[in-house]
């Protein structure tokens, strides 16, 4: 069984924004795996199927994306698993729009539900960062605020593929491991 979670924050407000781009990934997941009917459970939204064959356990934490910790450590504990059969999907300011890539363990990069699961259960656990891409010059805030908007309208034409990309990233991992499903996602993509 491995656990897959998607970071985001709960409620209709931050529901399209860059920083659920996690929450999009595991509800697309859910359908592949054939379980959409989420429940609360581990201070989240909860599900169970198999995806590619394996048994995996889905959840996006309603604590805040800032507290994912205190979702991901009841879970994990609960399912017996190591943290390396954790994989955290979460958005990166560090990479272009539409890139994916894999990796296990590391820093948080200044993602603080990164930090948070981080802090709760060690740093070895895979992520799959989704790009959002920095703000551009004219944007007028902190990045901060920029993770909070809504993908622009011609982000929202990509979008979807993005989200299809990396649940493929997710399923070749559950089907035939994190080296293969590392060396194909980290290609670059053209556009």
């Amino acid at each position: 069984m491995i656990l897959i979670v998607g970071l985001g924050n709960p409620g209709p407000r931050y529901a399209r924004t860059r920083h659920n781009v996690g929450f999009m990934v595991v509800e697309r997941l859910a359908v592949r795996a054939g379980s959409t009917a989420f429940r609360d459970k581990f201070n989240g939204n909860f599900t169970t199927g198999t995806l590619e064959g394996v048994s995996c356990a889905l959840l996006m934490p309603s604590t805040f994306i800032n507290e994912s910790g205190r979702s991901v450590q009841p879970a994990l504990q609960h399912f017996k698993l190591k943290p390396s059969e954790l994989v955290v999907i979460h958005d990166e300011l560090d990479l272009a729009f539409a890139d994916v890539r894999m990796k296990i363990g590391g820093g948080d990069a200044g993602h603080r539900g990164i930090r948070s699961i981080v802090g709760a259960i060690g740093a070895e656990f895979v992520r799959l960062r989704v790009g959002i891409g920095r703000p551009p010059p004219d944007f007028r805030g902190s990045p901060a605020d920029f993770v909070l908007q809504d993908f622009d309208s011609a982000e929202r034409v990509e979008l979807d593929s993005v989200i299809d990309r990396a649940a493929d990233a997710v399923a070749m991992l559950a089907n035939r491991g994190l080296q293969v499903a590392m060396n194909a996602t980290n290609q670059r993509v053209s556009r």
